[in-house]
């Protein structure tokens, strides 16, 4: 398994942006496919976006597309989330994931992912 660390998380007025990292440590981060997921109170966890491990393909929530952009650097065994146009209904605690396979959708179930990171809060205020 990868060891995963999110970061970058923090509190924006809406229409602004934030960039979301997840480091990752241990196996062969190139050999994983990332995902990023979201929880709101009260709500399920959710699937954002996903990325192959070569970064070559990747895969959107209707609710973000347009707005966010995932990549990867597998030189710095980073997975980034930029996240601009920021609305309040993007509030949640943000995860990275990885899993053991090429590539990631949002039909991916969940029991794939090997990995997740603890979390990163974002908060957008109106």
């Amino acid at each position: 398994q990868v060891q995963l660390v999110e970061s970058g998380g923090g509190l924006v007025q809406a229409g602004g942006s934030l960039r979301l990292s997840c480091a990752a440590s241990g196996r062969t981060f190139s050999m994983y496919a990332m995902g990023w997921f979201r929880q709101a109170p009260g709500k399920e966890r959710e699937f954002v976006a996903g990325i192959s491990r070569s970064g070559g393909r990747t895969c959107y929530a209707d609710s973000v597309k347009g707005r966010f952009t995932i990549s990867r650097n597998n030189a710095k065994n980073t997975v980034y989330l930029q996240m601009n146009s920021l609305k309040p209904e993007d509030t949640a605690v943000y995860y990275c994931a990885a899993a053991y396979s090429g590539y990631v959708t949002d039909m991916t179930p969940v029991d794939e992912y090997d990995s997740w990171g603890q979390g990163t809060q974002v908060t957008v205020s109106s």
